[in-house]
C-alpha cells in the first residue's frame, strides 16, 4: 500500500487556518477578497473576449496576454472560493484528494505565469530592437511554441513536487497554517522527512526564477539601449510606455516570489507567507487586466465598444 493511498483509505482531512487569528476581520476581508475575485473573474474574461472578438488585437503581444489572463483567472478560481468559504464557515476542513489537487492546479498556474511573463518580455524585445522583422520572428507557430512550452513546464514542476508529497505521510486531522494548500505549509504537517520536498522546490522556485529573470533581464538591457538611441522625445516615450505596464505586472509577481521562496532556508514567520502569498495568488491575477488594460488605449476603446453592444443588445 502506498502512502498516497494510506491517506486516502484513512479519510485524512486538513483544517486551513488561513486568517482565524484575527476573528475580528473576518467579514471585512471577506468583503475585500470577493470584490477583488469578482474584478479578477472579469477583467481576465473581459480581456479574453475582447481579444478574441476584435481582429486588431490578433497580435503576438495580445495572443500572449489572452493566455495570461486564462491563467490569472484559473489561478485565481482555485485559490480564492475556497478562502471565501473559509472566512465565513466555521468547518475549515480539505480533503486529502482536494487539498493535493489545489496545490498541484495553484502551481501549475504559477509557474506557467512565470514563463509567459518572460515569453511576453521577449515579444517587447523584438517588437523594440527589430521592428521590421517582428512578424516574421514572431510566427504563429514561434508564439504557439512559446505558449506550449510556458504550460508543459508549468505542468512538469507541480507534478514532480506532488509525487513526492504523495509519498508524505500524513496521518489523521492537520492544521495548515495558510488559507490553501501551499507547499512548504503542507509539508510542514508532514511526520515523515520533508528534506527532499523542500530542495526540491527551492530548487525548482530557484531555476523557474533565474531562468526567467535572465530572459527579462536581458531584453530589457536591449530595449532600454535601443530606445535612448530613438531621436524623438515622443518617440522614446511611447516605446517606454509599452514597456511600463509589463514592468509593474513583473515587479509585482517575481517580487514576491524571490522573498517568499527563493531564499535559501528563509526563516520567514507564517504570517509572513500567508501575506505575501495573497499578493501573487489574489492581488496579482486582479492587478494584471488592469495594468494591461488602464494603460492602453486601444483596450479601452474596445471595453466601452463591447459595453456599448451589450446595452444596446438588451
Amino acid at each position: 500500500v502506498t502512502m498516497a493511498e494510506r491517506n486516502l483509505s484513512v479519510e485524512t482531512t486538513f483544517a486551513l487556518l488561513g486568517f482565524t487569528d484575527y476573528p475580528e476581520i473576518q467579514i471585512p476581508l471577506f468583503l475585500v477578497f470577493l470584490i477583488t475575485y469578482s474584478v479578477t473573474v472579469v477583467g481576465n474574461l473581459g480581456m479574453i473576449v475582447i481579444i478574441k472578438i476584435n481582429p486588431k488585437f490578433h497580435t503576438p503581444m495580445y495572443f500572449f496576454l489572452s493566455h495570461l489572463s486564462f491563467v490569472d483567472f484559473c489561478y485565481s478560481s482555485i485559490v480564492t472560493p475556497k478562502l471565501l468559504e473559509n472566512l465565513v464557515m466555521a468547518d475549515k476542513s480539505i480533503f486529502y484528494f482536494s487539498c493535493m489537487l489545489q496545490f498541484s492546479l495553484s502551481c501549475t498556474a504559477v509557474v506557467t505565469e512565470f514563463f509567459l511573463l518572460a515569453v511576453m518580455t521577449y515579444d517587447r524585445f523584438v517588437a523594440i530592437c527589430n521592428p521590421l522583422l517582428y512578424t516574421v520572428t514572431m510566427s504563429q507557430r514561434l508564439c504557439a511554441l512559446l505558449v506550449a512550452g510556458s504550460y508543459l513546464w508549468g505542468i512538469f514542476d507541480p507534478l514532480v513536487l506532488l509525487c513526492y508529497a504523495l509519498l508524505l505521510d500524513f496521518s489523521g486531522h492537520n492544521v495548515i497554517n495558510h488559507f490553501f494548500s501551499e507547499y512548504t505549509a503542507l509539508i510542514a504537517v508532514s511526520s515523515s522527512d520533508i528534506h527532499i520536498p523542500q530542495r526540491l522546490l527551492f530548487g525548482f522556485a530557484t531555476f523557474s526564477e533565474v531562468s526567467t529573470l535572465l530572459i527579462i533581464l536581458t531584453s530589457y538591457v536591449f530595449i532600454f539601449v535601443t530606445v535612448l538611441k530613438i531621436r524623438s522625445a515622443s518617440g522614446r516615450l511611447k516605446a517606454f510606455s509599452t514597456c511600463a505596464s509589463h514592468l509593474t505586472a513583473l515587479t509585482i509577481f517575481h517580487g514576491t516570489i524571490l522573498s517568499l521562496y527563493c531564499v535559501p532556508n528563509s526563516k520567514h514567520s507564517r504570517q509572513t507567507v500567508k501575506v505575501g502569498s495573497v499578493f501573487y495568488t489574489v492581488v496579482n491575477p486582479m492587478l494584471n487586466p488592469l495594468i494591461y488594460s488602464l494603460r492602453n488605449k486601444d483596450v479601452k476603446v474596445a471595453f466601452w465598444k463591447l459595453m456599448d453592444t451589450k446595452v444596446l443588445f438588451h
